[in-house]
């Protein structure tokens, strides 16, 4: 196949239109409409579906799109790599978790577009198993998603170190009262149901605080799915949930006294977000970049923070806390 022919398909693709991707690309509509003929000749098989509005892609098509954007993608990467001043340029396609968008991205998205101007960021947030299989698609380049993953496709890079803590309304104490002494945590107790607010499936705490929950007794576990960290939160500050989340998410809530935070012990508490891409795509200098200017951003890994003082009634107002259970 042409590696031009691809570009054009790709083209008419994003665009709909045969016509309007011809004036994309700054040809005329005979041109265009010859090099998509030549490929679905090639490969045997029709590419669009042809209509009044223009096309749209046939099952085939819908699975060569991601291999052509990909080959244009890589051959603009190409062109700006040999030029004289190798600056990032063109579309950076990356996702993230929610909490990590929340939190740890905006510094970094602003200092990145104030000095590589030229690229055109394409941001997206999921759950880690979403995130996962867009990269695996090629839809996103590259997705910062939590520990572990494990896949022959993929590149895992570590970036950072979260603390996870379990968050609970601003009552809820970290320890047992008294009569319980020794058994369930203050946060672990529930009358009836353990009622958890979590992100939908596919994410990762999610997973981890169901497995906490099993592992304290607690098998009757009620679901609330929410699609923001805002609403999430707001579940959790009002008592209906409890959820587990970054601590870096939720400190300054609970130094407000708004939430109550509720250490975890290391082995359990500490993950690792990575940087997962495709094994078999070449990094592009805009991720690259964007990777180099998220270390710049992020404290080092393995460096949780300060673990000297204690928690108060549950509310947790230094960087580490002591774990209680």
């Amino acid at each position: 196949m042409d590696s031009g022919d691809l570009m054009v398909f790709a083209a008419v693709a994003r665009m709909g239109s045969i016509t309007k991707a011809a004036l994309f690309l700054d040809t005329v509509q005979s041109n265009v409409t010859q090099r998509i003929r030549r490929l679905e000749e090639e490969l045997a098989v029709p590419l669009f579906h042809r209509h009044g509005r223009g096309v749209s892609l046939t099952p085939a098509g819908a699975q060569l799109l991601p291999y052509a954007s990909q080959i244009d993608h890589m051959m603009n990467e190409a062109r700006r790599a040999i030029g004289s001043d190798s600056v990032p340029g063109g579309l950076l396609r990356i996702g993230s978790m929610e909490t990590t968008a929340a939190i740890r991205l905006p510094d970094v998205l602003v200092d990145y577009a104030t000095e590589f101007p030229q690229v055109d960021i394409s941001f997206a947030t999921g759950t880690s198993q979403s995130l996962i299989d867009d990269v695996l698609e090629r839809r996103l380049e590259g997705a910062l998603v939590c520990a572990p993953v494990d896949h022959v496709d993929l590149v895992a890079e570590p970036v950072l170190t979260e603390e996870l803590v379990v968050v609970t309304a601003p009552w809820v104490r970290s320890r047992p009262e008294s009569s319980n002494v020794g058994r369930q945590p203050g946060w672990a107790q529930f009358r009836g149901d353990a009622k958890i607010a979590i992100f939908r499936h596919g994410c990762a705490y999610r997973e981890r605080l169901e497995r906490l929950l099993i592992r304290q007794g607690i098998t009757s576990i009620k679901r609330m799915e929410l699609g923001t960290l805002d609403g999430l939160l707001g579940c959790v500050r009002a008592g209906i949930a409890i959820s587990l989340l970054p601590q870096s998410v939720v400190e300054g809530l609970a130094e407000d006294h708004r939430v109550a935070i509720h250490a975890l012990p290391e082995h359990e508490g500490r993950v690792e977000t990575l940087l997962v891409r495709r094994r078999d795509v070449v990094v592009s200098l805009a991720l690259s970049c964007f990777v180099e200017k998220l270390r710049q951003h992020v404290q080092p890994m393995g460096d949780a923070g300060d673990s000297s003082d204690p928690d108060v009634e549950g509310v947790a107002v230094n960087r580490r806390l002591k774990a209680d259970i």
